[in-house]
């Protein structure tokens, strides 16, 4: 079973968590996609000082993005856990549709069940 590798926990001075702002994750066009040597066009990038920055722009932005989806994700498996859903689902269940171990689902359930009192996923 995979489960997600968490990134740094980021917090600001006063303890509040915070979010770098990622760069922009262009979509390629679909003649790119055919070309399985092709990824948001670093192949045709010479320079290594620009191929290092838009590449560690990219590496940025995605794990931005799995940070947030982590948070998603947290987020419906503790709705779907709730007990007082009419629909609620085991964590067994929930474990199988997320592809989670029972304990990282237990997890996950708590971080969802915090960030939902906090008031949700963080904003940038």
């Amino acid at each position: 079973m995979t489960e997600p590798h968490s990134a740094p926990d980021h917090r600001d001075r006063g303890g509040a968590r915070r979010h770098r702002k990622p760069a922009a994750l262009l979509f390629e066009p679909p003649e790119a996609v055919a070309d399985p040597e092709h990824f948001f066009d670093l192949e045709s990038i010479e320079d290594p000082r620009q191929l290092l920055s838009r590449a560690t722009e990219l590496t940025l932005a995605f794990r931005a993005a799995a940070d947030r989806a982590t948070e998603f994700q947290a987020i419906a498996a503790a709705q779907l856990a709730d007990p007082t859903r009419f629909d609620r689902l085991p964590e067994s269940a929930i474990a199988e549709r997320a592809e989670w171990s029972e304990d990282y689902t237990r997890r996950m359930i708590d971080f969802g069940r915090e960030l939902l009192r906090d008031g949700g996923p963080t904003a940038d």
